[in-house]
């Protein structure tokens, strides 16, 4: 009993035979806007880009693609109708304040914490910084991992006890594809640990986002982008200028997803680098 009462405090799979899971049939299995090679395109790091830069766009697009879509359902998330903060699966997700000290509480309640820290965060100019000539601080990489982590709770909770009133609602194919957005990125550059991602693997899988029994294709991801980071910092020549220029519709896709003032640094960053500026060291 108590190792049992440890595994679901800690949020590890509790495996029920009346878990109903509506987002896995046919009729809702879409995601419009963006093609997969679209998707390919929209989370692969353009050359020259500075990788935190390109880490911090897409965080924030997720963050506000996320908020709109539980902004819509969340009358229907109440303390009583979602008493524990639950994924797919049973899986439970406890709040871990600033001291490390883990709660259990209702879904809303932690939800509402992931937006508070998640807003107050991306609002802090020492973190998140927009201004070109500002840095990103050494521990950008962690918090950026903690905040798609909890993003991804936000979205397991949604799927498993929203999912209804999204349909409803008309919004699965807007769910659908920043699921696949958040999932690219994770699989690109390795953000989410396999244990976390787990409970929507069978998503990933309908939504053809992954090869059914395939391994996860991320365990080098880390030193892939620290790769093309440097590669991309030593191209000066022409090709690098091409492999943004090809691609006139690489910001209408951007425009999409991305937070205005993080678009306009990136569209600031292209025309310094890529556009006659110098290429930054």
């Amino acid at each position: 009993m108590g190792k049992a009462r440890r595994k679901e405090r800690e949020g590890v799979e509790n495996t029920t035979s009346g878990d109903s899971k509506l987002y896995l049939e046919a009729p809702v299995l879409e995601r419009k806007l963006l093609t997969e090679l679209d998707m390919r395109m929209l989370v692969d790091l353009p050359a020259g880009l500075d990788y935190n830069e390109w880490l911090a766009s897409h965080t924030m697009a997720l963050f506000d693609h996320v908020n709109l879509v539980y902004g819509t359902v969340s009358e229907f998330c109440t303390t009583t109708g979602c008493p524990d903060m639950t994924g797919p699966s049973q899986r439970t997700y406890l709040w871990f304040d600033e001291k490390g000290k883990k709660t259990r509480v209702a879904a809303p309640q932690y939800i509402d914490y992931v937006m508070t820290f998640i807003q107050k965060t991306i609002s802090d100019e020492n973190i998140f910084p927009t201004k070109y000539a500002n840095e990103f601080p050494s521990s950008f990489e962690s918090i950026v991992r903690k905040i798609i982590r909890l993003l991804f709770h936000v979205m397991a909770h949604l799927y498993a006890a929203h999912f209804k009133e999204v349909v409803l609602l008309g919004l699965h194919s807007h769910l659908n594809l920043t699921f696949a957005h958040l999932t690219a990125l994770h699989h690109r550059f390795s953000l989410i640990e396999p244990k976390e991602t787990e409970v929507l693997r069978d998503l990933e899988i309908a939504l053809r986002l992954t090869d059914d029994g395939s391994q996860e294709s991320t365990s080098n991801a880390g030193d892939q982008h620290l790769q093309q980071t440097d590669s991309a910092a030593d191209n000066t020549d022409s090709d690098s200028k091409n492999q943004v220029e090809e691609s006139a519709d690489f910001f209408s896709i951007l425009n999409m997803f991305f937070n205005s003032r993080r678009l306009s640094k990136l569209k600031e960053f292209k025309a310094n680098n890529f556009l006659g500026g110098e290429q930054k060291s």
